[in-house]
């Protein structure tokens, strides 16, 4: 015969072991509770706010252009192709003088040399490269706050053709040095924006603003004037193909709310 305290026990694990469903689901039951809870609590804190977006937007003149010119020579010897190139160079120099450009403002960068060879097939279908020459190259660089004079030159530095200089002009680029202080004036102005639509949708709601809770700043767009919206991009665009430019930029603003 089993000892009587040892059936007690045995018989106390089935109960226990019979009532471990409806523990369970009375455990869920507080933690789905708990949980909801907090979620409702979350829900309405994050709901005591207020959030816009200002934005500022400018319109400005470039006051800064860098203008760049190619120019090569091609030659069997090396000698001969630096000397022709180096004659081009100073043909270019004096024309730029000419024009009023300042010698500060001119760069010449350092020539590139190219080998060239040309390639023969004979009957056999073998083909061999054979040394041809040198093909030499430099590229002279503008950088000038008078924008509207080397914007002129851009166009009219192709006199030099006619005296014998294939000169390969590029496109003007136009840049703004007072970025700095542009972008801080923005930003004040689309903060002070968002501000007043915040205060206006506060008052419409029959509640005060309380104090700014965060804060967040897109990025800075600079376009051409009357741009598509293709030119904006996701990480901020800077147009240097247009003297006269757009800049935009938005702040996000989170403010609390009170009754």
């Amino acid at each position: 015969m089993k000892p009587l305290y040892l059936k007690d026990e045995r018989e106390n694990m089935d109960a226990i072991k019979k009532n471990i469903p409806q523990l369970l689901i009375g455990l869920s039951v507080i933690i789905t509770a708990y949980v909801l809870g907090n979620a409702i609590q979350n829900r309405n804190r994050h709901e005591d706010a207020i959030a816009v977006t200002g934005k500022a937007e400018k319109t400005f003149t470039s006051d800064l252009i860098v203008w760049r010119g190619q120019y090569s020579r091609y030659a069997p010897s090396l000698k001969e192709a630096y000397d022709m190139l180096n004659a081009d160079s100073k043909l270019l120099n004096d024309y730029l003088s000419s024009k009023g450009m300042k010698k500060e403002d001119l760069v010449f960068s350092a020539v590139e040399i190219e080998k060239v060879y040309r390639t023969e097939t004979d009957k056999d279908g073998n083909s061999t490269s054979y040394f041809n020459g040198y093909n030499l190259s430099q590229e002279v660089k503008i950088e000038s706050k008078e924008v509207n004079k080397v914007e002129a030159l851009s166009r009219e530095v192709t006199e030099l053709i006619n005296k014998g200089l294939e000169l390969n002009s590029m496109r003007p680029e136009y840049y703004y040095t007072q970025l700095a202080a542009l972008k801080i004036e923005m930003i004040a102005e689309a903060t002070k924006d968002a501000t007043l639509r915040a205060q206006k949708i506060a008052e419409e709601s029959g509640c005060s603003l309380g104090i700014l809770k965060n804060g967040d700043m897109g990025v800075f767009q600079i376009v051409a004037p009357n741009s598509s919206e293709d030119e904006y991009s996701w990480g901020g665009s800077f147009n240097t193909s247009s003297k006269e430019k757009s800049a935009s930029i938005t702040m996000s603003l989170r403010f609390s709310v009170e009754d």
